[in-house]
């Protein structure tokens, strides 16, 4: 007879949809490609769904759960794994930086990220992307779509600035309600991040660009000229090359890097 514990139903305010298809499961784990000896991080395991092939790959995985409840069925399913550690809290407020550097190894983060709260933990991660190799992630297929998206298309804005200023991104293939349960009622799909060793168009002061970005895309129906008053004014936006009246979803990242300097030299 076996001992483990009956898995807790699914919680709706921990967001938690869990993955049962199997076919699924093994293609997000050929994305990753775990091999032995990566310091592997699993965000919200769950009922260990993904964490079972990734262990099995890598001999080695440390998870974060913020469920108590799912906790004791997790140590019992992975009992003979010595190289499995729970971290019991809240992705938001974890130190990656902390745990990577206990050996030094660059960390690999993967997960089924809650979609209530999938924005907050990837700028969290942005924050800790020194520590980080690359990242996995299912996401919401429009968060992915926004993530991967290009200049001048509706999806361009804050989050894919942002996130394609620090990282490689990646949109790998859409995952369907049915894969999960319970099913949630939009489809899903899973996005690579990695990290660029050198950024492509370095900022001089990254919370000045992260402001700068804010400003532009606070009202997308407005130009330029509009959103960045206060700010910058027409006469120097031309003499950057931008056109005061182009609307904020045209600009692409060396450009919005490029305005973030000239005010960051105005000033100094």
């Amino acid at each position: 007879m076996s001992t483990r514990p009956p898995m807790p139903r699914a919680r709706k305010r921990f967001g938690q949809n869990f993955l049962r298809d199997t076919g699924v499961i093994l293609r997000i784990v050929r994305a990753i490609a775990p091999r032995p000896g990566d310091r592997l991080i699993e965000i919200g395991p769950g009922q260990g769904a993904l964490t079972a092939p990734l262990i099995e790959a890598a001999g080695a995985l440390e998870v974060i759960e913020l469920d108590r409840d799912l906790i004791p069925g997790l140590r019992v399913q992975f009992f003979d794994y010595p190289q499995f550690v729970i971290h019991e809290g809240d992705a938001l407020k974890f130190d990656f930086q902390a745990l990577a550097a206990q050996d030094g190894r660059p960390l690999r983060v993967a997960g089924n990220l809650p979609y209530n709260i999938s924005t907050p933990i990837i700028f969290h991660l942005l924050a800790a992307r020194g520590a980080i190799a690359d990242m996995h992630f299912m996401l919401q297929k429009e968060v992915v779509e926004r993530l991967a998206a290009e200049p001048g298309g509706p999806d361009w804005g804050r989050l894919s600035v942002m996130t394609q200023y620090y990282c490689q991104v990646e949109s790998l293939f859409v995952v369907p309600p049915e894969a999960f349960v319970p099913r949630p009622k939009v489809d899903s799909a899973i996005v690579r991040l990695t990290p660029h060793a050198e950024l492509p168009a370095p900022a001089h002061d990254e919370v000045r660009f992260a402001e700068v970005v804010k400003a532009a895309f606070g009202q997308r129906r407005k130009t330029l000229r509009n959103n960045f008053k206060g700010i910058i004014d027409a006469e120097a936006l031309t003499a950057l090359g931008i056109d005061p009246a182009r609307r904020p979803q045209t600009l692409r990242v060396a450009e919005l890097v490029a305005i973030s300097n000239h005010l960051t030299e105005s000033a100094s």
